[in-house]
């Protein structure tokens, strides 16, 4: 399993940094869209979809609400995208008691529709602004760190659960330590990039700190959804590391919060 996972990462770094790196903004769009699409389909899988050929019209469903929101520059899809992870946290902490609020088939294709979409939009956003392809690794390395510092913060003093329904594995302790890794790593980009000091030094690590508790929500959300469809992994696509969606949980939520922060602060377009 580990050789798995080792040999799998090993191809698909190079693959999203030359995207992010290399590619123009038309085909960055085209080429995140793919595991988006993949996404979708798995996320069809987690609204009761077990047809892999009934779930291709949710799938088509999704591009096609890609190609809208990039053809009109639909930017608020951030707005709905922040008020849905405001939303899952709450369903998170709440679960299983409000279950019966999200887990028709409709309304978790809705919600797919919230994370998948709005996920794709801020990257292609991101990326196509001056300087984009650092502001997106930042933003994984934001998440990186968050889950470095949760683990070995978690592991060591880990004793109140963050949602034990949903993930016993998480603790409060582990969301102090992953916060506290991520606000160094945005003090010293904060200090030492023009953008992050045009928003100012507080703003900038407001931002960085709401996208990290995002990135934390995210992946919890997306392990109720599965624990409540009772299935372990999204799907199988990618040896030793399950889903796609089990590896871009995190920033389905962090991106877009991201995202919408340095807009409405003026940084970005």
């Amino acid at each position: 399993m580990l050789k798995q996972r080792i040999i799998t990462a090993l191809i698909l770094l190079p693959l999203v940094l030359g995207a992010i790196f290399y590619l123009s903004s038309p085909w960055f769009a085209l080429a995140i869209a793919i595991p988006v699409a993949l996404g979708a389909w798995e996320w069809a899988n987690i609204m009761g979809i077990e047809d892999s050929r009934a779930r291709m019209p949710y799938v088509a469903g999704i591009l096609v609400a890609l190609l809208l929101v990039y053809w009109f520059d639909l930017s608020v899809v951030l707005l709905a995208s922040c008020l849905w992870w405001a939303l899952a946290v709450w369903l998170v902490k709440s679960y299983p008691n409000e279950v019966e609020r999200w887990q028709s088939r409709a309304r978790l294709g809705a919600i797919g529709v919230l994370v998948l979409v709005p996920a794709w939009w801020s990257l292609v956003l991101i990326q196509d602004q001056e300087d984009g392809h650092w502001w997106l690794l930042y933003v994984m390395l934001l998440v990186w760190g968050a889950d470095t510092g949760a683990y070995f913060v978690g592991r060591k003093f880990g004793k109140n659960k963050l949602a034990p329904a949903v993930s016993p594995g998480k603790s409060r302790e582990g969301l102090w330590g992953g916060l506290a890794v991520t606000a160094a790593i945005a003090l010293v980009v904060a200090f030492s990039t023009p953008a992050a000091r045009q928003v100012g030094i507080v703003p900038f690590l407001i931002i960085s700190l709401v996208a990290v508790v995002g990135s934390v929500y995210g992946d919890l959300a997306e392990s109720m959804f599965k624990r409540h469809r009772g299935i372990k992994d999204s799907s199988q696509l990618l040896p030793g590391h399950g889903g796609i969606l089990d590896r871009i949980d995190s920033i389905t939520a962090a991106v877009p919060l991201f995202a919408s922060g340095m807009v409405l602060l003026g940084a970005m377009d």
